[in-house]
């Protein structure tokens, strides 16, 4: 399995402890080089920056610069990743964001986000999806109270 990451989900998986799931989850994970700079500049956290100093095997960049119009209100990092995932007909594409989720379905993109990699880790059982969505909170990643309960393990009673 192929997949083309935007900045968030990296970024997310990194800051919850969990990056060493996408190995697990996929075989081949390929960011444009657009969003190894993002998530490598100065603006970056620290933590990200660390684990970029020395990118692990699995991850490979590619450059890339695409241009379509239709994608001019999406960040670089959004629109290289989807124009990417379309080049390589990537089996899935990691994005967070609405406008970027949006524009990859409408080109029938196969996506899922931070939170939908956590829970196939969880459902494999590579993590402890409680703790991993703890420490999402703690960062600023943005999720609507309403999603991040679907996610939260029930408690048997």
């Amino acid at each position: 399995m192929i997949a083309v990451s935007d900045t968030s989900p990296l970024n997310y998986l990194v800051l919850t402890h969990c990056i060493h799931i996408l190995p697990a989850l996929i075989d081949r994970v390929v960011v444009p080089q657009v969003v190894f700079d993002e998530l490598s500049s100065t603006a970056a956290p620290e933590e990200i920056r660390h684990w970029l100093a020395n990118p692990p095997g699995w991850i490979e960049v590619q450059a890339f610069e695409g241009t379509d119009p239709l994608l001019k209100h999406l960040d670089p990092g959004e629109r290289d990743a989807i124009l990417l995932a379309e080049s390589l007909n990537a089996d899935l594409i990691l994005l967070d964001e609405n406008r970027g989720r949006e524009a990859a379905r409408q080109r029938n993109l196969k996506m899922t986000g931070t939170l939908g990699l956590l829970n196939r880790a969880a459902s494999q059982g590579l993590i402890d999806l409680s703790a991993a969505l703890d420490l999402l909170t703690q960062t600023n990643f943005r999720v609507s109270p309403r999603l991040l309960q679907q996610f939260k393990p029930r408690n048997p009673a």
